[in-house]
């Protein structure tokens, strides 16, 4: 608690002094109404930061409406201060280096920082990317040539607060491309299983021929609020899984199931998420497959790409893992096919595909939203794999 009162004050402190600097610049300067409209957006940031600052939103009886209003005040608190912050870099390498345009640059990067904030939280989260890849593998069997597998992930459907043609839109994209199967790799809430209640009906209408598969994310545990006993969080966690049941979807916690074409079949394991994080390491190959390096052509359903590298490749012949919860940092540059996101600084596999000789891994970077209520460039994306028998 000291260490984040600490935080707050030198951060407070920061914010007053850069502010009082631009409004006596803007005043010596003779622009004193935007003086005056800096002092205001000083004074809503304020009373932005301590509003967040006393709401109780780690409890587990905070509603998701007081939640989410949370996440937007503290968004609309960094809207605010990341434009002065760099519009103060530039003008203070514009003094540095003696050059008035870049002083009055300041102004322009202040201004799309700001747009470009507000574009990712209002326009993107309301946009979807289809993304369609084949994978070609030796040892797919020729019946499930041409296989085509929707993959979406990290729905976190509290960000949402019930407003449901969001939600639509993704189902009627994933049920427009008409795969043979559908598979959402986890995190379908932030919180509790409430959130996801307005969605039910309209993630029924999820349809393939061989099934809606699923598995958990870090966020269907129930760690991210604080519950007045265990039971109550252990009976929020049965009623997700129960849930998932009821839409007509499959989950499969550490478990498998075979898709079949005539005489042939490849073998779908789910495992509950294994993270990155101390207690996060849940999933168990062994208990969901026991052949986990027979000849059946594997395809693994996982949360966390980590589990890649630190299990499926080392402790099994699996083909093909699916995962999500990088969420690209919902913060990405693309040019073209080049696409960069600071999330590489944590996962070296953090969106797209990956393999190693004949294995492969693809990342999807999710629908949703979690933490900051924005998508800058991190487009939210279903993913349409085809799986190709090599020649």
């Amino acid at each position: 608690m000291k260490i984040h009162w600490a935080g707050f004050i030198i951060m407070a402190v920061l914010c007053i002094a850069m502010d009082v600097y631009i409004c006596r610049r803007l005043n010596r300067n003779g622009y004193r109404w935007m003086a005056r409209f800096n002092a205001l957006l000083a004074l809503l940031a304020a009373g932005l930061a301590i509003g967040v600052g006393v709401m109780p939103l780690s409890s587990a009886s905070t509603t998701n409406g007081a939640f989410v209003t949370g996440q937007y005040m503290l968004y609309t608190f960094f809207a605010i201060l990341a434009p002065k912050v760099l519009g103060m870099a530039v003008h203070g390498l514009g003094r540095l280096l003696r050059q008035r345009w870049l002083t009055v640059c300041a102004f322009v990067v202040a201004a799309l920082v700001f747009g470009v904030m507000w574009w990712g939280a209002v326009v993107t989260p309301r946009t979807v990317e289809v993304r369609e890849v084949e994978l070609a593998f030796d040892r797919l069997p020729a019946e499930f040539d041409g296989y085509r597998i929707v993959q979406w992930s990290d729905a976190h459907l509290g960000t949402y607060n019930g407003r449901t043609p969001i939600v639509e839109r993704w189902v009627e994209t994933i049920n427009g491309l008409h795969p043979d199967m559908i598979c959402f790799t986890g995190d379908l809430v932030s919180r509790k299983t409430d959130e996801a209640e307005p969605y039910r009906a309209i993630l029924s209408r999820l349809h393939a021929p061989d099934g809606v598969f699923s598995v958990l994310g870090n966020h269907d545990y129930d760690n991210y609020v604080k519950w007045d006993d265990e039971k109550a969080k252990l009976a929020d966690r049965k009623a997700l899984c129960d849930l998932q049941g009821d839409m007509g979807w499959r989950l499969l916690n550490d478990d498998y199931a075979l898709i079949k074409r005539g005489d042939s079949q490849l073998v779908l394991i789910g495992n509950e998420n294994y993270g990155d994080r101390p207690g996060e390491k849940r999933g168990s190959l062994a208990k969901a497959y026991s052949g986990l390096r027979d000849g059946n052509f594997k395809i693994q359903l996982q949360h966390n790409p980590y589990a890649w590298r630190a299990n499926t490749l080392t402790n099994s012949n699996i083909d093909l893992m699916l995962a999500g919860h990088t969420h690209a940092w919902q913060l990405m540059l693309k040019l073209g096919k080049w696409r960069w996101s600071p999330a590489c600084w944590r996962y070296p596999e953090w969106g797209g595909a990956y393999h190693e000789g004949d294995r492969w891994l693809y990342v999807n970077i999710g629908t949703g939203m979690v933490g900051t209520p924005m998508r800058i460039g991190a487009t939210p994306e279903i993913t349409v794999i085809t799986l190709r028998k090599r020649p």
